[in-house]
Protein backbone atom coordinates (compact mmCIF):
# COMPACT_ATOMS: atom_id res chain seq x y z
CA UNK A 1 0.00 0.00 0.00
CA UNK A 2 1.46 3.09 -1.24
CA UNK A 3 1.91 6.03 1.76
CA UNK A 4 0.24 9.53 1.09
CA UNK A 5 2.93 11.98 0.61
CA UNK A 6 1.98 14.62 3.08
CA UNK A 7 1.53 17.55 0.67
CA UNK A 8 -1.44 14.97 -0.36
CA UNK A 9 -2.62 15.09 2.83
CA UNK A 10 -2.35 18.41 3.08
CA UNK A 11 -4.47 19.44 -0.14
CA UNK A 12 -6.98 17.01 1.31
CA UNK A 13 -7.79 18.72 4.92
CA UNK A 14 -8.10 22.02 2.62
CA UNK A 15 -10.52 20.37 0.11
CA UNK A 16 -12.61 19.03 3.14
CA UNK A 17 -12.73 21.77 5.16
CA UNK A 18 -13.29 23.97 2.14
CA UNK A 19 -16.24 21.84 1.33
CA UNK A 20 -17.73 22.41 4.54
CA UNK A 21 -20.58 24.65 5.09
CA UNK A 22 -19.92 27.39 7.20
CA UNK A 23 -22.65 28.13 10.25
CA UNK A 24 -24.30 31.32 8.99
CA UNK A 25 -24.54 33.68 11.75
CA UNK A 26 -27.52 34.38 13.86
CA UNK A 27 -30.39 37.09 13.12
CA UNK A 28 -32.31 39.52 15.31
CA UNK A 29 -35.17 41.23 14.29
CA UNK A 30 -35.62 44.30 17.25
CA UNK A 31 -39.03 45.90 16.89
CA UNK A 32 -39.78 49.40 18.62
CA UNK A 33 -39.63 53.04 18.98
CA UNK A 34 -36.89 55.26 19.78
CA UNK A 35 -35.06 53.25 22.50
CA UNK A 36 -34.44 50.45 19.87
CA UNK A 37 -33.19 53.53 16.71
CA UNK A 38 -31.17 54.81 19.21
CA UNK A 39 -32.40 58.36 19.11
CA UNK A 40 -29.46 61.19 19.94
CA UNK A 41 -26.91 58.24 19.53
CA UNK A 42 -24.14 56.99 16.85
CA UNK A 43 -25.87 53.79 14.95
CA UNK A 44 -22.82 51.60 16.71
CA UNK A 45 -24.51 52.73 20.10
CA UNK A 46 -27.81 52.10 19.63
CA UNK A 47 -28.46 48.40 21.58
CA UNK A 48 -29.06 45.76 18.99
CA UNK A 49 -25.70 46.66 17.07
CA UNK A 50 -23.83 46.91 20.84
CA UNK A 51 -25.14 43.46 21.12
CA UNK A 52 -24.11 42.10 18.21
CA UNK A 53 -20.51 43.49 18.95
CA UNK A 54 -20.75 41.75 22.36
CA UNK A 55 -22.08 38.52 21.23
CA UNK A 56 -19.20 38.52 18.47
CA UNK A 57 -16.19 38.61 21.36
CA UNK A 58 -17.95 35.78 22.79
CA UNK A 59 -17.89 34.00 18.90
CA UNK A 60 -21.51 34.19 18.65
CA UNK A 61 -22.07 35.25 15.61
CA UNK A 62 -24.83 37.50 15.07
CA UNK A 63 -25.53 39.10 11.94
CA UNK A 64 -26.19 42.86 11.34
CA UNK A 65 -29.77 43.29 13.13
CA UNK A 66 -32.97 44.26 11.05
CA UNK A 67 -34.10 46.87 12.95
CA UNK A 68 -38.09 48.14 12.49
CA UNK A 69 -38.56 51.17 14.99
CA UNK A 70 -38.98 54.50 14.59
CA UNK A 71 -38.68 58.03 17.32
CA UNK A 72 -42.52 58.63 18.43
CA UNK A 73 -43.94 55.22 17.37
CA UNK A 74 -47.07 54.04 19.45
CA UNK A 75 -48.12 50.30 18.81
CA UNK A 76 -50.27 51.30 15.83
CA UNK A 77 -47.59 52.68 14.81
CA UNK A 78 -45.23 50.01 15.09
CA UNK A 79 -48.08 47.39 13.70
CA UNK A 80 -47.72 50.15 10.01
CA UNK A 81 -44.19 49.88 9.96
CA UNK A 82 -44.03 46.05 10.33
CA UNK A 83 -46.82 46.14 7.74
CA UNK A 84 -44.89 48.09 5.17
CA UNK A 85 -40.99 46.23 5.56
CA UNK A 86 -40.05 43.39 3.70
CA UNK A 87 -39.69 40.54 6.38
CA UNK A 88 -37.60 37.58 5.82
CA UNK A 89 -38.64 35.86 8.49
CA UNK A 90 -38.02 33.79 10.34
CA UNK A 91 -35.38 35.37 12.69
CA UNK A 92 -33.42 33.33 15.11
CA UNK A 93 -34.45 36.67 17.94
CA UNK A 94 -37.00 38.92 18.02
CA UNK A 95 -37.19 41.48 20.35
CA UNK A 96 -40.08 43.82 21.23
CA UNK A 97 -39.62 46.90 22.95
CA UNK A 98 -42.63 49.37 22.88
CA UNK A 99 -44.74 51.57 24.80
CA UNK A 100 -43.59 54.76 25.81
CA UNK A 101 -45.84 56.55 23.22
CA UNK A 102 -48.74 55.35 24.01
CA UNK A 103 -48.09 56.28 28.19
CA UNK A 104 -46.56 59.88 26.52
CA UNK A 105 -49.98 60.58 24.57
CA UNK A 106 -52.07 59.57 27.11
CA UNK A 107 -52.64 56.39 25.52
CA UNK A 108 -55.68 53.85 26.56
CA UNK A 109 -54.29 50.88 28.23
CA UNK A 110 -56.70 48.70 27.66
CA UNK A 111 -56.20 49.13 24.04
CA UNK A 112 -52.48 49.56 24.70
CA UNK A 113 -52.54 45.64 25.70
CA UNK A 114 -54.89 44.62 22.77
CA UNK A 115 -52.67 46.30 20.45
CA UNK A 116 -49.47 44.97 22.31
CA UNK A 117 -50.46 41.62 22.45
CA UNK A 118 -51.19 41.45 18.87
CA UNK A 119 -47.60 42.82 18.11
CA UNK A 120 -46.10 39.87 20.41
CA UNK A 121 -48.12 37.22 18.71
CA UNK A 122 -46.75 38.39 15.24
CA UNK A 123 -42.58 38.33 17.31
CA UNK A 124 -43.69 34.52 17.89
CA UNK A 125 -44.47 33.53 14.60
CA UNK A 126 -41.77 36.11 13.05
CA UNK A 127 -39.16 33.84 15.42
CA UNK A 128 -40.85 30.63 13.51
CA UNK A 129 -42.71 29.67 16.81
CA UNK A 130 -39.82 29.57 19.21
CA UNK A 131 -40.77 31.23 22.65
CA UNK A 132 -37.67 30.97 23.90
CA UNK A 133 -36.28 33.26 21.32
CA UNK A 134 -38.19 36.40 21.72
CA UNK A 135 -37.62 39.00 24.02
CA UNK A 136 -39.68 41.83 25.53
CA UNK A 137 -37.81 44.58 26.82
CA UNK A 138 -39.37 46.60 29.56
CA UNK A 139 -40.04 50.33 29.41
CA UNK A 140 -37.56 52.64 30.81
CA UNK A 141 -38.80 55.48 32.63
CA UNK A 142 -38.25 58.73 30.58
CA UNK A 143 -39.75 60.74 33.90
CA UNK A 144 -36.32 60.97 35.37
CA UNK A 145 -34.08 62.30 32.52
CA UNK A 146 -33.34 66.11 32.30
CA UNK A 147 -36.17 66.65 30.23
CA UNK A 148 -39.21 65.96 32.21
CA UNK A 149 -37.59 68.27 35.09
CA UNK A 150 -40.88 70.56 34.80
CA UNK A 151 -42.81 67.20 34.81
CA UNK A 152 -44.95 65.50 37.49
CA UNK A 153 -42.05 62.98 37.54
CA UNK A 154 -44.21 60.44 40.33
CA UNK A 155 -46.84 60.42 38.08
CA UNK A 156 -44.82 59.52 34.99
CA UNK A 157 -43.37 56.43 36.83
CA UNK A 158 -46.60 55.20 37.91
CA UNK A 159 -47.48 55.54 34.23
CA UNK A 160 -45.17 53.85 33.15
CA UNK A 161 -45.35 51.25 36.18
CA UNK A 162 -48.72 50.34 35.26
CA UNK A 163 -47.89 50.35 31.10
CA UNK A 164 -44.73 47.76 32.36
CA UNK A 165 -47.40 45.33 34.78
CA UNK A 166 -49.50 45.20 31.56
CA UNK A 167 -46.74 44.11 29.22
CA UNK A 168 -45.30 41.49 32.18
CA UNK A 169 -48.50 39.93 32.46
CA UNK A 170 -49.13 39.31 28.52
CA UNK A 171 -45.28 37.56 28.73
CA UNK A 172 -46.37 35.82 31.87
CA UNK A 173 -49.70 34.73 29.77
CA UNK A 174 -47.63 33.73 26.28
CA UNK A 175 -44.60 32.56 28.68
CA UNK A 176 -42.25 34.70 26.88
CA UNK A 177 -39.25 36.24 28.45
CA UNK A 178 -39.21 39.96 29.88
CA UNK A 179 -35.96 41.80 30.77
CA UNK A 180 -36.93 44.77 33.17
CA UNK A 181 -34.68 47.10 32.30
CA UNK A 182 -36.48 49.58 33.52
CA UNK A 183 -34.82 49.94 37.71
CA UNK A 184 -31.73 50.74 35.68
CA UNK A 185 -33.28 53.35 33.68
CA UNK A 186 -34.02 55.36 36.72
CA UNK A 187 -30.55 55.37 38.05
CA UNK A 188 -29.30 58.07 35.79
CA UNK A 189 -29.28 60.82 38.95
CA UNK A 190 -26.22 58.34 39.53
CA UNK A 191 -25.14 58.08 36.44
CA UNK A 192 -25.09 61.04 34.50
CA UNK A 193 -22.97 59.68 31.31
CA UNK A 194 -26.17 57.45 30.74
CA UNK A 195 -28.38 60.39 29.29
CA UNK A 196 -27.88 61.14 25.64
CA UNK A 197 -27.27 64.63 24.63
CA UNK A 198 -30.92 65.29 24.23
CA UNK A 199 -31.66 64.83 27.50
CA UNK A 200 -34.41 62.45 27.13
CA UNK A 201 -33.20 59.32 25.85
CA UNK A 202 -30.33 56.97 26.98
CA UNK A 203 -26.26 57.38 25.77
CA UNK A 204 -24.75 54.34 24.54
CA UNK A 205 -23.33 53.63 27.94
CA UNK A 206 -26.58 53.26 29.34
CA UNK A 207 -27.45 51.33 26.44
CA UNK A 208 -24.03 49.04 27.55
CA UNK A 209 -25.93 48.59 30.74
CA UNK A 210 -29.21 46.95 29.11
CA UNK A 211 -27.24 44.84 26.59
CA UNK A 212 -25.49 43.38 29.58
CA UNK A 213 -28.87 42.17 30.95
CA UNK A 214 -29.32 40.62 27.52
CA UNK A 215 -26.30 38.51 26.88
CA UNK A 216 -26.97 35.68 29.16
CA UNK A 217 -30.23 34.39 27.27
CA UNK A 218 -27.87 34.48 23.98
CA UNK A 219 -25.06 32.56 25.96
CA UNK A 220 -27.46 29.78 27.09
CA UNK A 221 -30.02 29.59 24.40
CA UNK A 222 -28.18 28.83 21.18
Amino acid sequence: MKTLHPLGIFILVLLFFGCQEKTPPLRLLALGDSYTIGESVSENERWPIQLASELSKKNIALAPPTIIAKTGWTTDELQEGINDAPLDYPYDWVSLLIGVNNQYRGGDIEKFKAEFENLLNQAVIFSGNNKEHVIVISIPDWGVMPYAADRNQEEIAFEIDNFNQAIYEICVNYNIRFVDITPLSRQVSKHPEWIASDGLHPSGIQYSKWVEELLPLFKTNQ
